[in-house]
């Protein structure tokens, strides 16, 4: 574990407790010594951490600190980066760009060492199936999601028939082959979701819809028992 990452760890450790913690119960959990965890003490404390104690007393971290610079564990960059490289190449443009943005802001605001980590990630993604081609775009899908604006799709189902439906779009699932709108559908009263490939045609209302997303995506968790 390097020293950043014990860092990192010590600080995790201490904000799981309400009350001090005996510096060798904390020195057993990172698997040091006692004088390397006195030492790695005092170092978060020169950077700011309000750590009260003593050895002997226990420690405690008062909240309101955050480590500088941004941190994460080695999985957790693992986590990041599989993440964004999905988003790359199974999404839409607008965010793979956005992936590859992000992925650029974390690593500028990491230490050497995890920057190293993130850029020598060995997790990698496969190719999948092609995606069935859409008429709509997924970055008009997701600015109307944000909005909470109403859509008139014409839609045709599995069996090919066509129908106009007036929807409130709340979420957008993104699965290996299909992308779907989670929706209220005023025609059926009830929650739907709708292939994005099976769209024909889609316009998006200047009006929001009356109940928000959030709102709508918990109902629709009770109801689905996804929550």
């Amino acid at each position: 574990m390097s020293r950043t990452q014990r860092l990192f760890s010590l600080m995790q450790l201490l904000r799981r407790h309400r009350y001090p913690v005996a510096g060798a119960a904390l020195a057993t959990s990172l698997g040091v010594s006692l004088r390397t965890l006195y030492r790695d003490i005092a170092e978060l404390q020169s950077q700011g951490a309000h750590i009260e104690g003593a050895p002997g007393l226990g420690y405690v971290l008062k909240p309101g600190f955050m480590l500088p610079p941004l941190m994460f564990s080695e999985e957790e960059i693992e986590a990041i980066v599989l993440g964004s490289r999905w988003v790359a190449r199974r999404t839409d443009g607008a965010l793979a760009d956005a992936a590859a943005n992000a992925l650029a802001k974390i690593a500028a605001a990491l230490p050497p060492d995890l920057r190293a980590s993130l850029e020598a990630s060995t997790l990698l993604i496969g190719p999948g199936d092609p995606l069935p081609p859409m008429v709509v775009e997924l970055t008009e899908i997701r600015e109307a999601i944000r909005a909470e604006r109403k859509l008139r799709l014409s839609y045709r189902d599995e069996a090919g028939r066509m129908s106009e439906r007036v929807v409130w779009p709340f979420a957008l699932g993104f699965f290996d082959r299909v992308r779907m709108i989670l929706a209220w559908c005023e025609l059926r009263d009830d929650f739907r979701s709708f292939r994005c490939d099976r769209i024909e045609a889609m316009t998006v209302f200047e009006t929001r819809y009356p109940r928000g997303r959030r709102s709508l995506l918990k109902a629709w968790r009770e109801t689905s028992g996804r929550g």
